[in-house]
């Protein structure tokens, strides 16, 4: 595989991630109800993928570059260090975020069947604007995750999407229903939750400008801790707790277990 080939297939994974949005979008309007229990299973599954990837694969791949640049000591201190700082970047996104438009409090379809009811909600709008733009933000630094896993290594970047992708779906939902809700308007309603995904490959076009020439040992491995602490993080405060809220007989747990033995056995599977 030529080197055009892994940044095609890089953008092309971190396209897919980001565009699930939309794809949660469509899903409200072609849904009458939530299947609540496959939502808590597939966000506890992303969050499982997710969390073995960063402390298994992730941590560890940072962690040899770092070592390779910089030396044994050091090496260890920068990888704690970069993983942590990768928290904490998502943690001031969240911090800065208003808690009207956060992505973390997610919507059922159910809160779409009657268009009618706050029809021209200024409110409504405002909070459907501030989601998406909330998404966009968090999306940014996940576009930046996906395409540069994939860059280094397609197998961990395409289980990389995958995750990502699937904790978006509900996002795209979240977008969608306080738009349709206050205008009746479907085109209105998907276009911005389209939009709040597209933040991911622009992401990844900002990697791939100012950060591929630039990409030796010594940045990768600040990328990759960064990025572990990042999925951590995500995992942590957003999957999970989303994922219980719609838990009913603990589908969450059972999708977290799921989704790290399924790492597990791929990361198996490509040694």
């Amino acid at each position: 595989m030529t080197e055009v080939d892994g940044i095609l297939i890089a953008f092309g994974l971190t396209l897919m991630a980001g565009l699930a949005t939309g794809v949660g979008s469509l899903l409200a309007f072609f849904t009458s109800t939530t299947n609540t229990k496959f939502l808590s299973w597939s966000l506890g599954f992303s969050a499982g993928v997710m969390i073995y990837v960063s402390m298994v694969e992730i941590f560890f791949k940072a962690q040899d570059a770092l070592v390779a640049a910089k030396g044994d000591v050091l090496g260890q201190w920068l990888t704690v260090i970069g993983f942590f700082g990768g928290m904490l970047l998502i943690a001031l996104i969240d911090k800065f975020i208003p808690s009207h438009g956060n992505p973390h409090n997610l919507k059922k379809v159910e809160e779409m069947n009657d268009k009618n009811a706050h029809k021209g909600d200024a409110a409504l709008i405002k909070m459907g604007t501030f989601t998406a733009l909330a998404i966009a933000i968090h999306n940014f630094p996940e576009g930046i995750a996906t395409f540069t896993a994939a860059l280094q290594d397609p197998a961990l970047g395409f289980a990389i999407a995958v995750a990502i992708a699937i904790h978006n779906i509900p996002e795209g939902i979240a977008v969608s229903v306080p738009i349709y809700f206050a205008t009746g308007d479907k085109k209105r309603a998907f276009r911005l939750s389209f939009l709040s995904g597209l933040a991911e490959p622009i992401g990844a076009l900002i990697a791939f400008l100012f950060l591929m020439p630039f990409l030796n040992d010594l940045m990768f491995g600040i990328i990759f801790a960064a990025v572990a602490g990042i999925m951590v993080f995500i995992s942590l405060d957003e999957l999970l707790p989303a994922a219980k809220k719609y838990d009913e007989t603990h589908k969450s747990i059972y999708g977290l277990i799921t989704g790290m033995a399924v790492m597990a056995v791929s990361l198996l599977l490509f040694i």
